[in-house]
């Protein structure tokens, strides 16, 4: 075969047909292959792209310009067949095409983002090729203006005409996507900092080029607020979570002019009440993700106050800026705290965010108005997710709303209004509860088990307190409550005990259940012990039950665990209380007996 020069007006006509061809089948016609035979038509891309790499291994330059330009073509090609192989899951394949395409440019040093390779969880070989696509970037943003107009694949081609705004603009489309890459091998690295940085340079880019889908970006930028109020970077995680709720808003604003307007036909009107359906469900994450920020702040609140008042200064301090949690104790660049700001609509979401405080609370006023936000939060959420369509979601966020009266009852004084707050509580887990299927649901139902037996047993605390301090003999109506509170809180952990199967083989639980099981055990112990009786019988029964309850825990302990285990106070109590009580069950027996 002849050797042909690039510039031949038939060469060139040549690679325009063959690069409009694989286009179409790749683009347009692949969206339209069957199930049957989904790869069909990128076989068929593949196919001429192998053409097209001929057409440019064979042909002749005569200047460097010329085989620039043809090197560049060609690290197109590989890339395009790599990346279609990657898709038609020939990882191999991909591999071996997406090195011949670094191996073509490298000379140049052009833009590499989509050289990665995470099919075979190369990270760090991932992240060498990532930073040196940002090493480029970087350069070529140095360079003089009339020497850095980037030059796209159509244009090489001849196949339109690229204005220079829109391949700048791909430019920095693809750095943005390098941006994103970093944030993913961060992540896959377990540095979650960095991480973070990525995603949000990410987020903030797209934002300032007017590059983003808003229900993704809204969802995005929710999610990576959970990071920073984990680390205890309240200041961080609200604005995020302002930035999610504003451009939601506005999604919400271009849906009612959609909406406002006749559908043309059947299939646009279900095409509308689709965004709908998307809109209402990511506007229920955006509020979920909003009252797990109340909560976590009246948590660390709590803490914080506790902290302080077991003199631990330290933990005590009032920055809520986030914290990198591998560098320990070294503070974080105020230039690096302003990064991570959204500029562009830092005024716009002034007012959002200034409905709830990004500061440590102090006192119950601060709490409540944190508690009232959630409230109205869980509330939103709750009228998407309901327990008829989404069940595990509907029960999690009455598990959050419990978890926000605990909270709450920390910075409430009054005992009584404490007590009304865990019986709301209760009302909530055991509404949801009664209404799951324990065979279907097991695991959230005994959380929930769980959670009812320390819940009545908080009342009950309550109770018992006040009945010490008043030194008089208490009522029949208190002696009933105390009794029947106790009566509810055993019954609860006893269901969550007989929902775990001891193993048949070494008579063990399984080790995730161990502890909250024998826990389960020595809070029974000690319930049955706080019965309220003036019959010795009763008092004998009850006694005989709450020594079985410690018995179990001690003969466990003894049996299956080491020595250092052993100093949990739930396990050394109950091996105490084994080997005591059965001296005031002989005392009981014997008054019974006289």
């Amino acid at each position: 075969m002849s050797v042909r020069p690039i510039f031949d007006e038939a060469f060139k006509a040549d690679l325009k047909e063959k690069y409009l061809a694989y286009k179409k089948l790749a683009d347009e016609d692949s969206k339209n292959d069957s199930e049957s035979d989904p790869y069909k038509s990128k076989y068929a891309a593949m196919e001429i792209l192998k053409e097209l790499r001929h057409l440019l291994l064979t042909c002749s330059t005569t200047s460097d310009a010329e085989q620039y330009k043809v090197d560049c073509m060609l690290g197109i090609v590989y890339l395009d067949e790599g990346i279609l192989a990657l898709d038609a899951e020939e990882l191999n394949t991909g591999e071996e095409l997406l090195m011949n395409c670094i191996n073509t440019l490298n000379k140049y040093d052009v833009k590499k983002e989509n050289i990665l390779q995470p099919f075979r969880e190369q990270t760090l070989t991932a992240k060498e090729y990532i930073d040196k696509a940002v090493r480029i970037y970087e350069e070529y943003q140095l360079k003089d203006e009339a020497d850095n107009t980037p030059i796209d694949a159509p244009t090489l081609f001849e196949v339109e005409d690229a204005s220079t705004n829109s391949t700048k603009d791909e430019l920095e489309k693809l750095h943005t996507l390098t941006l994103y890459y970093l944030a993913q091998v961060y992540g896959a690295l377990e540095d979650l900092f960095k991480s973070a940085i990525y995603c949000h340079m990410t987020l903030k880019r797209q934002l300032e080029m007017n590059d983003y889908d808003s229900i993704d970006w809204s969802l995005n930028t929710a999610t990576l607020s959970q990071f920073f109020m984990e680390s205890k970077g309240f200041k961080q995680a609200r604005h995020h979570l302002a930035a999610a709720t504003l451009i939601l808003q506005k999604h919400e604003d271009h849906l009612k002019s959609l909406s406002s307007k006749e559908p043309a036909d059947e299939a646009e009107s279900e095409l509308i009440a689709s965004k709908w359906e998307i809109y209402n469900h990511r506007k229920a994450d955006v509020s979920r993700c909003w009252a797990k920020y109340g909560i976590l702040l009246m948590r660390d609140s709590r803490d914080r106050l506790i902290a302080a008042s077991q003199g631990y200064p330290s933990c005590a301090a009032d920055d809520t800026n986030v914290k990198d949690p591998k560098a320990d104790t070294t503070p974080i660049s105020q230039k690096l705290l302003d990064s991570f700001k959204f500029y562009s609509i830092e005024k716009d979401i002034e007012e959002i965010a200034n409905n709830i405080t990004d500061k440590y609370l102090l006192d119950f006023d601060d709490a409540k108005k944190v508690f009232l936000n959630v409230q109205k939060w869980l509330d939103e959420a709750k009228s998407y997710y309901t327990l008829e369509d989404q069940a595990s979601e509907y029960v999690q966020i009455i598990q959050d709303m419990s978890e926000l009266y605990r909270y709450l009852i920390f910075f409430e004084e009054s005992d009584d209004r404490q007590a009304k707050m865990h019986k709301r509580r209760i009302d909530l887990l055991e509404g949801v509860v009664k209404q799951l299927n324990e065979t279907y649901y097991l695991s959230v139902c005994q959380q929930i088990w769980i959670e009812l037996g320390e819940t009545y047993s908080e009342i009950l605390n309550i109770k018992l307190d006040r009945l010490k301090d008043k030194d008089e003999k208490p009522t029949v109506h208190l002696i009933t409550k105390v009794n029947n509170l106790a009566k509810s809180a055993i019954l609860n952990y006893k269901k969550f005990i007989d929902s775990v199967a001891l193993s048949k083989k070494d008579n063990r639980f399984p080790e995730e259940f161990v502890k909250p099981v024998l826990t389960s055990y020595y809070h029974i112990g000690r319930l049955y012990n706080v019965f309220i009786t003036g019959d010795k019988l009763v008092k004998l029964e009850n006694t005989k039950k709450s020594w079985e309850a410690y018995k179990f825990v001690a003969e466990y302990c003894k049996k299956n665990m080491k020595p250092e285990e052993l100093k949990e106070t739930e396990y050394s109590l109950s091996i105490d209380f084994a080997d005591l009580l059965p001296v005031k069950i002989a005392k009981l027996t014997r008054e019974l007996s006289n």
